[in-house]
């Protein structure tokens, strides 16, 4: 092992007999992803197998996972010199002094979640996302993990709309969250051009934990004010720089278009790398991350999520120009061994940084085949090394799920509609605009969409990856629903939903009904959706032309489905009798011209013990019998209600079982798909090819029905 004398050091992370695991007592930190299937709880650390040195190695950096054996610590190399030049711990971004590394709540009055405009974005570091309240008048407030005495404060202006500029506001501090104390009050203040930040003084500052500012006017809008970033500031520009690259355990950060702030891409800690590149030429440091004694097979993979941080609206994107590097026990390096990654970039820092494959301000995936450069080789050290050939610059970024582990040999799928993934192109949002897909599950040109959906309430974004986990950073369900919407630009037309709970008393609201989940529990497949929430419900779709078939499995013996739709444009009917219900909507985007009234007409497979109804919402309550499931098969019309009931009849009757319905769908899937077979792919360019495919095929719609007359 090299050792070092900067930095801080914690424990180890070695297993065998010829080198003792020690127990880690060390607290957890100091002070475009393409996504098909990725686990969002806390991976559990791997176990070496046999004697010797390790098979495998994992850390999400969360509690009870392997810590950081260093923190802030540069490599020493086999000449024992540091392995770092030009480079310093002195990141701070925006004004001097800035205090936004401490917040730790943002709350508002408003926000713009549908479109990716919210509160968090004031406090990312990136000018160029912005925060949206639909009112003339608006409030912020921010937590701090201390009180600290504000001396400064300054507002970044928005991208666009100067009329939703703030133009009178008030800042106020608190002690305790609830008494505030006026600091300073604006009006008549206006923005010279768009993205211009303006500091303000407080000629009276005092030491508090939280502050607030009350927006009472804005440049002119009647329906909204903006801002692009707030900072706080203790006017301090004298702070003394640490002399080597930070590596450093933090709540990850603060604002992304496609992440949730304050959190690692798993669970809620990320690794951080920051510092300053001061030399004009190349600058570079080598940060050593776990003390590890993991061995090299010909199938072992390195695997890790990064997140680069557009620092200042610097368009080199310096940030990217880092990789997580490998330390053998012969004392060479992976970085000297051109490995590769999974797109064939180079796996160095000016490698990563070259291919140019890394989006900033969220999270992507980097994955490398390592065996076939180091077999035979032993890792004695992880490390986070940034190294650019141009400077100078201000770097930032995290780290979250390293991962060295023994790749399991890829099975070829039985049916081609298996490598298509329904969420492939979900890590978007009005902020990031690639890939703007949501989970449709349908037939080829189906009547419907059929799709989990994250934001009840949203005509556009209806499923977001990552963007709005829960505070355990977990993605939440608030609905099942039938859609038609073509893209979130466009907006949905035509939709019902529907959400399985297991709860004693009912709750039909949408956050009190939504269920987190993980996504590794969530199968998502043109022909068929399923998802196990984490309180073991699971909810299982497959659809038809104009009709679905949805399976709720339940825990224990409370079971329910509750009904909603995005607005009360619409309405509800429950039988509670023969477990029928029937209903009607006219919830359409404003772009969705010429949409009419959808109908639907639904019968549960189980008795109903309970029933209420109003306005769109509604819930069923069954006995689930002995399988503790309940089986609901759904039909819609654009003709009436009668209708709906009749292209159940066609396509589901009772009969029909939920197998049958998938298996049937699968089949049409397959079929388009057999057209065009590949050799040679990898199981990624499988699911780029496929995924492609579903795509193509899930548009046009099909607009017509079977109107049977009375002799059929």
């Amino acid at each position: 092992m090299q050792g070092g004398t900067s930095g801080h050091r914690t424990g180890r992370h070695r297993t065998g007999p010829s080198r003792p695991r020690i127990g880690i007592t060390a607290a957890l930190g100091a002070a475009a992803l393409v996504l098909t299937a990725a686990g969002q709880g806390a991976a559990a650390p791997q176990p070496g197998h046999g004697h010797g040195a390790a098979q495998e190695f994992s850390s999400s950096f969360e509690a009870g996972q392997p810590a950081p054996d260093w923190l802030n610590t540069v490599d020493t190399g086999p000449d024992g010199k540091k392995r770092a030049s030009g480079v310093d711990g002195g990141y701070s971004g925006g004004i001097p002094g800035n205090v936004n590394g401490h917040v730790t709540e943002v709350r508002a009055s408003d926000e713009n979640t549908g479109g990716g405009e919210t509160k968090e974005n004031l406090v990312d570091g990136e000018a160029t996302t912005k925060w949206l309240a639909f009112t003339p008048t608006a409030w912020v407030e921010y937590d701090l993990d201390s009180a600290v005495e504000v001396r400064k404060y300054a507002l970044t202006s928005a991208n666009d709309h100067d009329e939703r500029d703030p133009r009178d506001w008030v800042l106020k501090g608190s002690a305790d969250g609830k008494t505030w104390t006026t600091l300073d009050t604006r009006t008549g203040e206006t923005f010279g051009e768009r993205l211009q930040t303006k500091t303000y003084d407080i000629e009276k500052p005092a030491a508090y934990a939280h502050f607030r500012i009350e927006f009472t006017k804005n440049n002119g809008a009647d329906d909204a004010t903006q801002l692009g970033d707030l900072q706080l500031s203790t006017g301090d520009d004298e702070t003394p720089v640490p002399e080597d690259m930070l590596s450093l355990v933090d709540k990850g950060p603060a604002g992304s278009p496609t992440a949730k702030a304050g959190a690692g891409f798993t669970g809620v800690r990320a690794l951080r790398y920051a510092g300053t590149h001061k030399a004009d030429g190349r600058a570079y440091s080598y940060n050593k991350v776990f003390d590890v004694d993991v061995k090299v097979h010909k199938d072992t993979e390195l695997s890790y999520k990064i997140f680069p941080q557009m620092a200042d609206k610097d368009l080199d994107y310096d940030a990217t120009n880092v990789s997580v590097d490998l330390a053998f026990t012969d004392g060479t390096y992976l970085s000297d061994l051109k490995a590769v990654d999974s797109n064939g970039g180079l796996l160095t820092p000016q490698g990563q940084g070259a291919a140019k494959r890394l989006y900033v301000n969220q999270w992507n995936a980097v994955r490398s085949g390592i065996g076939s450069v180091a077999a035979g080789r032993t890792v004695d050290r992880i490390l986070v090394a940034y190294d650019s050939p141009k400077g100078p610059a201000k770097f930032r970024g995290w780290l979250d799920d390293v991962a060295i582990d023994r790749a399991k040999p890829a099975k070829p799928k039985a049916h081609l509609s298996e490598y298509a993934s329904t969420t492939r192109g979900t890590n978007s949002s009005g902020g990031f605009s690639r890939g703007n897909t949501f989970p449709a599950t349908a037939v080829p040109h189906g009547f419907n969409f059929w799709t989990p959906v994250t934001n009840a309430g949203s005509l556009s974004w209806l499923y977001d990856y990552a963007r709005d986990n829960d505070e355990n950073n977990l993605p939440t369900m608030q609905a099942l629903a039938a859609s038609h919407e073509p893209s979130p630009w466009m907006g949905d037309r035509q939709t019902f939903q529907m959400m399985p709970s297991a709860a004693k008393t009912v709750d039909t609201s949408r956050t009190g009904r939504a269920l987190p989940f993980k996504h590794e529990n969530e199968t998502a497949r043109p022909y068929y959706y399923g998802v196990t929430f984490e309180n073991g419900v699971k909810a299982e779709m497959a659809p038809t032309d104009h009709a679905a078939a949805l399976r709720f499995s339940y825990p224990g013996d409370d079971a329910s489905v509750v009904f909603d739709n995005v607005s009360e444009q619409g309405g509800l009917t429950l039988d509670k009798d023969k477990g029928v219900v029937t209903g009607y909507s006219d919830v359409k985007s404003g772009l969705s011209a010429g949409a009419t009234r959808l109908f639907v007409y639904g019968v549960f497979d189980k008795p109903v013990k309970e029933s209420e109804a109003s306005g769109v919402k509604g819930h069923f309550t069954f006995d689930a019998g002995k399988d503790r499931t309940v089986t609901l098969r759904l039909a819609t019309s654009l003709i009436s209600v009668d209708q709906a009931a009749d292209n159940l009849a066609q396509e589901l009757p009772a009969k029909r079982s939920f197998s049958a319905v998938r298996d049937a769908a699968q089949a049409q899937w397959d079929q388009l798909m057999n057209k065009v077979e590949v050799e040679g792919a990898t199981q990624d360019q499988l699911t780029s090819l496929y995924s492609s495919l579903y795509r193509l095929y899930l548009y046009p719609n099909s607009g017509f029905e079977k109107v049977r007359s009375d002799s059929g």
